[in-house]
């Protein structure tokens, strides 16, 4: 299957890279630390939201400011050893203009790019939760990144390996493509689905500043 695009946009964790197994030990410490019953914290879905959701619907607001910098805290100490490319991330940033593609993440800027850095990502554009008043599944992520790429959302495609990212995504009027690698793909909807990015690559047309033709394999 083929998608003409102007744009890519790309979630990180789970997408880019991994680094769930961080990304757990962290969080477990953390409701460990505030006291968190195990099973009030079962039930909060910690992938693909911004870090500020997750404490909301655990902490009142008074303890939310400590909350919020342990959690980073935690999270820069893991970085280094903590991250890993995905299948075919590498290969098909390589062949994208650095105009046409972003990254866009429910993590806050100084975890992004730290986590990206480690990895030997360095995208021009990346839309983190610093950049935003409205986290996935709300739309304002993505159609921020299609602002700051100057490209008509509805010519974007975004790729996304959770529910709430697809959601916002389609919320954007954006074409998506899921990657079954966080999430069984029952749970996905999309407009394709792969396994992950080692299943799409991409081709420039029309001139350096082109078209991007996506061929993704089911």
């Amino acid at each position: 299957m083929k998608i003409s695009a102007d744009a890519l946009l790309f979630d990180n964790d789970g997408t880019l890279v991994s680094s769930l197994d961080s990304v757990l030990r962290c969080w477990t410490r953390w409701a460990e630390e505030c006291g968190i019953a195990a099973e009030d914290f079962a039930r909060v879905e910690l992938h693909g939201r911004p870090a500020d959701d997750i404490i909301a619907d655990l902490l009142p607001a008074d303890r939310r400011p400590w909350a919020r910098a342990r959690i980073d805290e935690l999270e820069l100490a893991d970085v280094p050893g903590g991250v890993k490319l995905l299948p075919g991330t590498a290969e098909l940033l390589a062949g994208l203009p650095a105009g046409r593609w972003a990254v866009v993440t429910s993590a806050n800027r100084k975890l992004a790019e730290a986590r990206l850095v480690e990895v030997g990502i360095h995208p021009q554009t990346l839309i983190s939760a610093d950049d935003i008043t409205r986290g996935k599944p709300d739309p304002e992520p993505f159609l921020l990144a299609a602002e700051r790429l100057g490209v008509d959302p509805a010519r974007c495609v975004v790729f996304e390996d959770a529910p709430a990212g697809l959601a916002a995504g389609r919320a954007a009027g954006m074409r998506t493509v899921a990657l079954a690698t966080t999430t069984d793909r029952s749970e996905l909807a999309a407009d394709i689905v792969v396994e992950d990015l080692s299943a799409v690559s991409a081709q420039v047309i029309d001139g350096e500043d082109g078209t991007v033709e996506i061929t993704a394999c089911l």
